[in-house]
């Protein structure tokens, strides 16, 4: 058996599929701080026979807040002579240009911690200055003395030659066993000082973090008898080991979020929808990305904390390429100190959660205004419902503001929270130089089923799918992946002048590191697949587009299909292209999975029935621009394939409500997914 969970800020989620390819799901309450406790609570609320699991799967956001909370650990840099402040000094690029009061990210690492060692290599990685271990040494007894629990190690050109960090590492362990050390070329070998620094640094930070939450995990896991596989789920997609986890934490920043991305790539596939814009909105944030003919984009310019206000800092490992707002059913409606409704990015969390909770939450919520407004259903939450009491908190704090109806406030809030969520997915696609209209919307998590709908006529996209466990679906979606590790290395070659046999050795090498990698874990040969792209631009551009291309040996013919694609997507990415101007390679990139055996989707029995069959009740539900309407409610357990529902409709399930408005139509396929259409202009 094969299980996932899944940590998000409201909810613990777990999904299994059995030996019938049935899929299985139960939810427990997130367990701040101690995000163990939550995984084992959602164990025993399933019941399961955890003796069973051959393979458990684990997403957790423990990394993310690490960073965003400044809970990691006291951490020292070690770096080349000269190259002291690159971690300050950071980019020029001020995103919030004119404002004069404008002040840098602070850095993760203060400058009495930041020691400059003599060493030096040349841009092609030869040794100009040899490396100073002596002042390695003083470094570490200085550090030791400052109660230093981290180190972080970047020298210049480590990406071409990383000789002199493996020395210093080497140094660092015989020296000072316990600390916990990370150098530049084990993160990342793509140039770029300041990202480097910045990567490898947060690497260090969340280091004992990682493992004291890992350790601590698969003690637990052992203790109720979860003795298979152990995996963790990554941002590129992939899955690796506890232990790899342990060493390269960075690698688990958006964990849990990059699952459901995945699972809507493969649901894409198995009802033949390759263009594809993913929405998974949980408790605390919502979360969008684009998949472009079947393809999920992978990025290495990932930042956290980047706003509209600030830089942020960066993290130079391979993400998926998600937009992330803070927008979910516990997000908290408030009036500003401008007069304007603002929901988050404040979120009510799962303690004391939204006012329906009644777990002493005070403040209104996206949630409590779905609950006032009809679409959901008080039946449907785990603590008793004090309905008058969610009422009076809108109408105290958002209401009487505007001298409005209880109702017309809660459709305020839902407005606002949609209007949030419509900029993030325009960010992924029309901003992106991509027609919405051309992509179908596949909703998922606690709240997507219930926004999916309005977003999709504000976006003009004509279909939404609302997949089965859609409340879970990012823990499903780590049931449909597989192994994977990334190998980017800065090779910087232009096309007309390439040497075929270098760049060939190059490719080489990275798959060989790939497969003693996956040997290391277990895996078989036979199940090693690559997979290669190439940064490129032209001669001349700062930045590159990344540009899939084929496997095995180059030669003067791949070239000539390389420049091809390149030119077609940068034209795609930025309106034009110049076919008569010089292109380079800036980075190989080589992505290896590790096949493993997945569950596959089961198609649901027909038995004729009617959807007056599924039917619950009528209750009213209030739309904008339209008012109360007498709404019929379905059950979705009892939905089968062929069945058509024509909105205003409401369609249940457990902890997830499918919203489908008047002039809407839904059906469903032969895998039990939603597809609402979304009726055109």
């Amino acid at each position: 058996m094969r299980v996932a969970t899944d940590i998000g800020g409201t909810f613990t989620d777990l999904v299994y599929a059995d030996k019938e390819g049935g899929i299985h799901f139960t939810k427990a309450h997130t367990t701040p701080p101690n995000f163990e406790k939550g995984v084992i609570d959602v164990l025993d609320k399933s019941r399961l026979d955890t003796r069973s699991i051959e393979t458990f799967i684990h997403g957790s956001t423990v990394i993310i807040n690490a960073l965003t909370e400044r809970k990691g650990v006291k951490t020292g840099l070690i770096t080349t002579k000269g190259t002291r402040d690159v971690l300050e000094i950071a980019r020029g690029n001020r995103p919030d240009l004119y404002n004069f009061r404008y002040v840098k990210p602070a850095p993760f690492v203060e400058r009495y911690l930041r020691r400059e060692v003599e060493e030096r290599l040349n841009y092609k990685g030869e040794v100009i200055t040899p490396l100073n271990e002596d002042q390695i040494k003083e470094a570490i007894a200085f550090f030791k003395e400052e109660g230093v629990k981290a180190l972080a190690v970047v020298y210049l050109h480590a990406y071409v030659n990383p000789i002199h960090e493996k020395k210093t590492v080497e140094l660092i362990r015989k020296l000072w066993p316990n600390v916990a050390a990370t150098a530049s070329h084990e993160m990342t070998n793509e140039w770029r000082e300041y990202e480097r620094t910045s990567t490898t640094v947060f690497n260090s930070y969340v280091k004992p973090v990682a493992a004291s939450y890992i350790d601590n995990l698969h003690k637990k896991l052992r203790d109720v008898n979860v003795n298979g596989n152990h995996y963790i789920m990554q941002s590129n997609g992939g899955t690796t080991t506890f232990e790899q986890a342990k060493m390269t934490p960075i690698h688990m920043v958006e964990s849990g979020p990059v699952a459901g991305i995945y699972g809507a790539a493969v649901i894409g596939e198995a009802i033949g929808e390759k263009n594809i814009i993913a929405l998974d909105i949980g408790g605390t944030t919502a979360k969008c990305s684009l998949i472009n003919n079947g393809n999920v984009k992978i990025t290495t310019d990932y930042y956290i904390e980047k706003t509209e206000r600030t830089a942020g800092y960066p993290i130079k490992v391979p993400v998926v390429d998600i937009v992330e707002i803070g927008n979910g059913g516990g997000s908290i409606a408030r009036i500003d100190e401008f007069g304007s409704l603002k929901v988050g990015p404040q979120s009510a969390g799962s303690k004391p959660g939204p006012v329906a909770y009644n777990q002493g939450g005070k403040e209104p919520t996206t949630t409590d205004a779905n609950l006032v407004t009809g679409r959901l259903s008080k039946e449907n939450f785990d603590y008793e419902v004090d309905i008058e009491k969610v009422k009076q908190a809108i109408d105290e704090k958002v209401a009487k503001y505007y001298e409005t109806s209880v109702e017309e406030a809660a459709v305020g809030i839902i407005q606002i929270a949609n209007s949030n969520m419509l900029n993030a997915l325009k960010l992924v696609s029309i901003r992106k130089g991509y027609d919405p209209r051309d992509f179908s919307l596949i909703a998922f998590g606690g709240g997507g089923a219930m926004h999916a709908a309005a977003l999709a006529k504000e976006l003009g996209v004509k279909k939404v799918i609302i997949p089965i466990g859609t409340s879970v679906f990012s823990a499903l979606g780590m049931l449909m992946t597989d192994l994977r590790h990334d190998y980017i290395q800065t090779h910087i070659k232009r096309l007309n002048a390439i040497d075929l046999e270098g760049t060939n050795k190059e490719w080489n090498r990275l798959e060989a590191e790939a497969a003693a990698q996956f040997f290391k874990e277990g895996v078989e040969k036979g199940r090693v697949v690559f997979s290669r792209f190439a940064d490129m631009r032209y001669l001349g551009q700062e930045h590159t587009v990344k540009v899939p291309v084929p496997n095995g040996a180059w030669t003067e013919n791949t070239l000539s299909e390389i420049t091809k694609r390149f030119h077609a997507l940068h034209e795609q990415k930025y309106t034009f292209k110049l076919p008569d101007t010089l292109t380079e390679i800036v980075n190989l990139h080589l992505t290896a999975f590790g096949k493993v055996e997945k569950p596959k989707l089961r198609k649901i029995d027909v038995r004729g029935a009617k959807p007056a069959s599924a039917l619950k009740e009528k209750r009213r539900v209030y739309f904008e621009g339209e008012g109360w309407l007498e709404t019929e409610i379905f059950d979705r357990s009892r939905l089968e394939p062929g069945m058509n529902i024509l909105g205003p409709a409401i369609v249940e399930e457990r902890s997830a409500s499918t919203v489908v408005y008047p002039s809407q139509s839904l059906t469903v396929d032969v895998y039990g997914n939603l597809i609402v259409e979304i009726e055109g202009d």
